[in-house]
């Protein structure tokens, strides 16, 4: 890991429902709640093994309810859904922002072939 992926401040806006990371150079992702619960590399989601992800519906009012350090590696993301047993290392929180439009279009194409669709 390189200290540039390491975020320099966290900031949590509650109302909007996003989470701020701000980095040394002064480069800044802004990625929403459901975007990161959607995301979560906990095995709830990321199933087991390549192929075994589990699609996850309905979090768009989802909201982050604590933030807890894990060693010097990482966080954990508490979300009001009751889900917190994904470690969002630094290299991955990085990953999440500079991908976060490929990604998040991505999802969306899995909801629609899925047959869902987001509220609001």
């Amino acid at each position: 890991m390189t200290t540039k992926n390491r975020p320099t401040d966290i900031r949590l806006h509650q109302q909007s429902r996003v989470l701020e990371l701000v980095y040394t150079d002064g480069e800044t992702h802004r990625l929403s709640c459901e975007f990161l619960r959607v995301h979560s590399p906990s095995a709830e989601v990321t199933g087991h093994g390549p192929g075994q992800e589990v699609l996850q519906v309905g979090k768009e009012d989802v909201n982050i309810t604590g933030i807890e350090p894990v060693g010097h590696y990482g966080i954990k993301l508490v979300f009001s859904d009751g889900h917190d047993t994904g470690i969002f290392d630094w290299n991955y929180l990085y990953h999440l922002g500079v991908n976060q439009t490929q990604l998040w279009d991505k999802y969306l194409e899995r909801l629609a072939a899925a047959g869902h669709q987001r509220k609001g």
